[in-house]
């Protein structure tokens, strides 16, 4: 069996404290193709930053718009909460890898080491710290698996401000237990759609029986933020401003490879909105963008919800009830609802603006895998490294055996990094339908997105 010592390098790479980032990394100041601005739905224009301070914070509002400033720094008081499970571990997949017998190096950074069990407390922290900055009372959100819903439920009660959360309806029947680690720590969590919204109240009315979307539980908690004092609106994915704070990910990541002077090959993370892979891969995108070094980076998406492989790189809504702006990215319509399956985090009808633009760029590669498939690759990986991951995390796990698999017909020695953003402990229901043998996989048709692609708003003129 292979092991750490036949080669001197630890299963587990860990920083100091001290070594926890000072800074934020902003991959934007390095793309030559910024992504595209935030657009008024009524007047076409680029948002301005006072019509944002309807919906966002204002600290939150500037680092969305800033295109410009490499590295923005966190404060303090965040980086004191960050030490309560950051650094998080580096770690060498070698059980994995004896299994697969494959001559390639797999490497996964873990972001299930807090209480909220996934990588979403990194942001979940630092936006209601501003909106505790700002003197708010407190933040309405959505959220689909509830990993996002738990890190900001944490995070407000830490700082002691209200926390609403719409989760997507499926999720929320699905995932009880997530539910009431969001009641525990004080946040209220209502299904989605629902009837406490005008929007909730209109989707219900038009289908019933809806499973629900995070494009749905958007519409609500905006509109449930917009109709109350002293609230903002807080987002787990997609912005810009998540995908900066998701930062610590990569910039921990790199420094860790960098310590057992180790170069990754490729870098392969889950994508649903983006929060993840973005924060993931920023530090070596902006080496790559900047030319001075070169990765593979491959997204991986549910084959049942597939923005960036199936579909198209245009402004849409972000939310299904359509209050929101317009968002320039890979999307497959803000109408659209993907079946019932138990990748909740990656249920979203588009991908970040950044990431779009880099994919669309060819900087990123993206692939999408079948649920079966996803959950194959847990249970190995689960059963060979002894950590029940996530079904969002079990996507990129997919892909990174899938690549190793490759190294073992080649007899290539590659370095895989990939991104374990959480663990799959409150997902049992959907490992037991796997083991069961009754998990399906299903795809949606060209002609499904196709109905949807027409609903798409009318493009702005170049």
């Amino acid at each position: 069996m292979k092991t750490a010592a036949d080669n001197n390098i630890p299963y587990k790479v860990y920083l100091d404290e001290y070594e926890l980032p000072k800074a934020w990394y902003n991959v934007r100041a390095d793309m030559k193709n910024k992504p595209a601005p935030l657009l008024n739905p009524g007047t076409m224009e680029p948002m301005t930053a006072e019509e944002l301070s309807a919906v966002f914070c204002d600290e939150l509002i500037a680092q969305e718009l800033d295109n410009e400033n490499r590295y923005i720094p966190i404060p303090q008081e965040i980086r004191d909460f960050y030490k309560m499970y950051r650094p998080s571990p580096l770690v060498r997949a070698y059980c994995l890898e004896e299994k697969l017998q494959t001559p390639a190096k797999i490497y996964y950074k873990f972001e299930g080491n807090n209480t909220s069990g996934s990588h979403k407390l990194n942001s979940a922290i630092a936006q209601a710290y501003y909106a505790k900055n700002q003197g708010l009372k407190g933040v309405t959100t959505e959220t689909g698996a509830g990993q996002w819903g738990t890190a900001l439920s944490m995070a407000c009660a830490y700082l002691g401000l209200d926390c609403q959360v719409y989760m997507v309806k499926v999720s929320y029947e699905q995932k009880p237990f997530r539910r009431e680690v969001m009641r525990t720590y004080g946040a209220s969590v209502i299904p989605s759609p629902s009837d406490t919204t005008e929007i909730g109240r209109k989707i219900l009315a038009e289908n019933p029986d809806t499973t629900g979307s995070l494009g749905c539980a958007i519409s609500e908690a905006v509109e449930a933020e917009v109709t109350q004092e002293g609230y903002r609106y807080v987002l787990g994915s997609v912005l810009n401003q998540v995908l900066l704070h998701q930062s610590v990910i990569g910039l921990e990541t790199k420094a860790a490879l960098e310590k057992i002077n180790v170069k990754p090959d490729i870098i392969i993370g889950c994508a649903g909105g983006g929060s993840n892979l973005g924060g993931l891969i920023g530090p070596f995108m902006g080496e790559k963008l900047r030319g001075e070094a070169d990765y593979r980076i491959i997204a991986v998406e549910p084959a049942s919800c597939p923005s960036l492989t199936r579909g198209q790189f245009a402004y849409d809504f972000c939310d299904t009830g359509k209050i929101t702006p317009l968002a320039k990215m890979y999307t497959l319509g803000s109408g659209f609802i993907p079946s019932a399956n138990h990748a909740g985090g990656l249920r979203y009808h588009g991908m970040s603006p950044v990431l779009s633009q880099l994919y669309h760029d060819g900087y990123i590669e993206a692939v999408s895998v079948e649920q079966t498939a996803v959950f194959e690759a847990a249970e190995l990986f689960a059963r060979c490294e002894g950590l029940l991951p996530a079904p969002e995390s079990s996507h990129a796990i997919r892909a990174a055996i899938d690549e190793a698999l490759k190294c073992k017909e080649t007899g290539e020695e590659k370095t895989i990094v990939f991104g374990l953003t959480g663990t799959g402990y409150f997902d049992l229901v959907a490992y037991q339908q796997f083991n069961d043998g009754v998990m399906n996989d299903y795809i949606p048709t060209d002609e499904e997105l196709a109905k949807y692609a027409e609903t798409l708003p009318p493009q702005p003129e170049e």
